[in-house]
This record gives structure tokens, sequence and C-alpha cells, in this order.
């Protein structure tokens, strides 16, 4: 069973046979949870926006068809439909965000730099579209094809190129404008 296609775990899993569908979350849940990440931003968040993905997977396994689309594809649509939805939700910051402290230990320059470049690109990406979020994380991020990626997405491949293209820019704009803010005094 862990040799066959997605496509025939899920004629198994619409036969209800829970090994086909571990088989298939165990293949594609890192996955699914990392494009939800990149579009809810909050790693609880996407655990269950992966949680919720595979049990409509499950729930929902005799509406898949291969003949339309491949699984990963499917997938991908239905996390990112539950990510836009969770990420249109009011947030409210956890306990343990109050208050964190700082460690003793000085970081190395490299560390400190690398750092700040993943806040900068984290909160750029933040200040995009839903839709350029998913468009970035499906394509740069969890490196789909472009094909992949509209089809995961519902857009044509010519819309999701003009989709990508603008949330590069965007993304691009963001980052010069939160490096500006930096250098003022």
């Amino acid at each position: 069973m862990e040799d066959d296609s997605d496509e025939a775990l899920m004629a198994a899993v619409v036969a209800r046979r829970q090994q086909a569908f571990r088989v298939l979350m165990a293949r594609h849940m890192p996955r699914a949870i990392r494009i939800a990440q990149r579009v809810v931003r909050d790693p609880a968040e996407a655990d269950d926006v992966g949680q919720e993905a595979f049990l409509r997977v499950w729930n929902k396994a005799a509406s898949f068809d291969p003949q339309v689309a491949r699984f990963t594809t499917w997938l991908y649509r239905i996390v990112l439909n539950l990510s836009f939805d969770r990420s249109r939700k009011p947030k409210h910051a956890p306990i343990e965000e109050a208050a964190e402290i700082a460690s003793g230990d000085p970081a190395p320059l490299d560390n400190v730099i690398a750092d700040q470049q993943r806040r900068t690109l984290e909160a750029a990406l933040a200040r995009l579209s839903e839709r350029q979020r998913g468009a970035i994380a499906l394509f740069h991020m969890e490196g789909l094809s472009g094909d992949e990626a509209a089809r995961a997405m519902g857009l044509s491949p010519k819309a999701f190129e003009s989709l990508l293209a603008r949330a590069r820019i965007a993304l691009k704009t963001e980052v010069e404008t939160i490096e500006q803010t930096r250098r003022l005094p």
C-alpha cells in the first residue's frame, strides 16, 4: 500500500480503508501544514487546518475525481480554502506570547541577520492578500509548478502567472517599505 499512487489510495479511502488514509496522511500532511502556515502565519492554526483538510478528505472522498484533478491538487485546494477562511477570522494572541524572555547567550551575527531577514519577509508576506500569499507559498516555498499551483488555486495557468507576478511585485514593495522604515531615525 505504501507504493500505491495517491489516486489508488483514494479509491481505497472511498471504500473506507483506514490504512490507505493513514498512508495519504503520512505522505501529504507535512506539506499541507506548511502551505497552511504560510497563509495563516500561525503554527497551531496551520496544524488545525491540516487536520481539518484530512478530515474533509475522509468525509468527501467519494467526491474526488481523478479524471478532473490529481489528489495533491484537490488536497491543496482544500488546504488553501480552509486557510483563507481561517485567516479572515479575528485572531487572539496566545498567552505564551505575552512575554518572551530572551536568552542570555549572545546570538552570532549571522543568526541575527538571518532572523531579521526572515522576520522582514514574514511581515511583508503578512501584508499581501490571501491569494497572493497562497500563490507565493505554493510556487516559491513548496516548489509546485505553475500548472500545479494554478489548479490548486482554481485558476487558469495564465491567471496564476498574473497573480504570481503581482504577488512578487507587492512582496518586493513591502520588503522595501519595511526596510526603509527601519532605517528612519
